[in-house]
């Protein structure tokens, strides 16, 4: 049996708490020890006698503790676990990690640490889109801490959106990756040992240094379907243009900005069972794009030349009639065919001409 891992979970203030104690006994299922640490507002919706049931050892909840301070116990708090998890990871707590606030216990730990630190957001919809919030999301990253979430869905507050506390299998599952532990073989699923290669989001062609051309896609159907395949077993590559969507859990991912990145990407990632071709991509291009931001000209509009994007499901589909390049076409190639009108049959007309094997309409 490999060596047993532990984790120190961290558990912010947020209804969204009471899920930790699920993932607790999700955790110690999969051989991996809790040592919990609760923060005063956190011990408002779930109890130190909870989670030290559930996890089996004492939970810390002071800076201060008299017994364990004489041997500096946050010290060795903060290096004795493999992973840090903080779960509810509230938009107060984050602050504080990004600014390096060390106040309490929780803080104090975070900023002690020589360890590897996942988070797991929980707030409101409005607060996770905060620009504060999303700055100090940005410095955690830089940071080097890993994000898990959040989900989009119903919170308590009775509003809809990004803020919902992932659910404890797939923060179960982030541990793991994290941990670079082997996962339960029986979740393994029907697309174990497959590989899915998905695009996803819409890519911008710059034309000067603020302006580009886009397709309209927030990229919600491609990271939906990453998901779902990793959740299945399959060993998935995402490749998304730029969008506000965090990564799904245990994908492996590739951000690019324009078409050709998308391609080259792609391309760089074959050979895959199958491939799902469900980004948005730019048809054109500026043949050279201006270096400084472009100004009107006497008729009132800038002047560019136009040239036409790679089309990466044809690029794909084509792979078969290249004997050096025929096992690289996917055993698989799905598209999408966003239409306006004729749906049916301009998706028809799609599937015949790109050579694809499915297209969703």
């Amino acid at each position: 049996m490999p060596d047993k891992k532990s984790i120190l979970l961290i558990i912010g203030g947020g209804i969204a708490a009471y899920k930790c104690l699920e993932l607790i006994r999700r955790l110690k299922e999969q051989n991996i020890s809790v040592t919990p640490v609760l923060t005063n507002a956190g011990a408002e919706f779930v109890t130190p006698l909870s989670l030290a049931t559930l996890a089996e050892t004492q939970v810390h909840t002071d800076l201060f503790d008299l017994k364990n301070e004489t041997e500096i116990g946050h010290i060795q708090l903060s290096r004795q676990a493999d992973l840090v998890v903080v779960a509810p990871a509230t938009a107060d707590l984050m602050a504080k990690m990004a600014n390096g606030l060390a106040n309490d216990l929780a803080s104090t730990l975070l900023l002690a640490t020589d360890k590897d630190v996942l988070i797991a957001p929980a707030m409101n919809d409005l607060m996770w889109d905060h620009p504060a919030t999303q700055r100090n999301i940005a410095t955690l990253k830089k940071d080097g801490a890993t994000f898990v979430g959040p989900d989009v869905g119903d919170m308590a507050c009775g509003e809809t959106g990004p803020g919902r506390l992932s659910e404890p299998a797939e923060i179960v599952e982030a541990i793991q990756t994290a941990l670079h532990v082997k996962k339960d073989p029986l979740n393994s699923g029907p697309l174990s040992g497959k590989t899915v290669l998905i695009t996803a989001g819409p890519t911008h062609e710059p034309i000067d240094p603020v302006r580009y051309i886009a397709n309209r896609s927030s990229g919600k159907q491609g990271y939906a379907l990453a998901e779902m395949a990793a959740s299945l077993g399959a060993n998935v590559t995402l490749i998304s243009g730029p969008t506000k969507l965090s990564p799904p859990t245990g994908v492996r991912f590739i951000e690019v900005e324009t078409a050709r990145e998308m391609r080259d990407a792609t391309l760089a990632n074959l050979p895959a069972d199958i491939a799902i071709c469900a980004a948005a991509v730019a048809d054109w291009r500026v043949k050279k794009s201006a270096g400084q931001k472009m100004k009107k000209s006497n008729d009132g509009l800038p002047i560019f030349d136009l040239a036409e994007n790679p089309d990466i499901l044809a690029t794909l589909a084509g792979l078969k009639d290249q004997s050096e390049l025929k096992d690289q076409r996917p055993r698989l190639l799905i598209g999408f065919a966003a239409e306006t009108e004729t749906v049916i049959e301009h998706a028809t007309k799609k599937l015949k001409k790109k050579g694809c094997d499915w297209i969703v309409a």
